[in-house]
């Protein structure tokens, strides 16, 4: 077995195990979005996509919420040991060290992009998050931690993805309520700041 190969598949076996029953879903749904997004995605965009979240499914080394004032911090914790975690992954199927930095950078700033690929890796994580953690997120969470995840999320996405995101529907009729109620809070708010 080679080693990208391997890397994937131990990704897939430790994110099959996670208690968040979404991850594996949302790990290849990035991947599909990346490629719809850009049909020739690199190797190392490809591994990092698969491997974004891995931290949650690694119980003893989980980021947990609470433990940090804000959100972005939350989210730049949640990326860079999640980064830790694949690095150690990748040494262990004896990947080059380029590609091993390569997907550990990548994924360090996966929350916020920073480059072409990084923003590229952000937005197909961003539309998996609406495509398929939503419903699950707002069922743990409750309204108001949902509505701030949400508009975090949304207010990251170009106008592009934004369409793309609203195409989205849930069957939870609740939840489409207030995704509807939230964007259109979102776009009057941002109208007016146009002005």
């Amino acid at each position: 077995m080679n080693s990208i190969t391997c890397v994937k598949k131990k990704i897939e076996k430790v994110i099959a195990n996670s208690t968040v029953p979404e991850d594996p879903v949302h790990s290849k749904n990035t991947l599909k979005w990346l490629l719809k997004l850009d049909p020739d995605a690199d190797e190392a965009l490809r591994i990092a996509a698969l491997g974004h979240d891995i931290e949650r499914a690694v119980e003893e080394r989980k980021v947990r919420r609470k433990d940090y004032e804000s959100y972005n911090e939350f989210k730049e914790a949640h990326a860079l040991k999640s980064a830790e975690i694949l690095r150690e992954i990748m040494d262990e199927c004896r990947s080059s060290r380029k590609l091993t930095e390569d997907v550990y950078d990548l994924i360090c700033i996966h929350e916020t992009g920073g480059d072409d690929r990084a923003n590229l890796l952000r937005d197909a994580d961003s539309i998996s998050f609406f495509d398929v953690n939503l419903p699950f997120y707002f069922i743990r969470n409750g309204v108001e931690e949902t509505k701030e995840r949400y508009l975090w999320g949304y207010r990251k996405l170009t106008d592009d993805l934004k369409a793309i995101v609203a195409d989205f529907n849930y069957e939870d009729k609740k939840l489409v309520s207030l995704v509807k109620s939230w964007v259109k809070d979102q776009s009057s708010f941002h109208n007016r700041d146009r002005r």
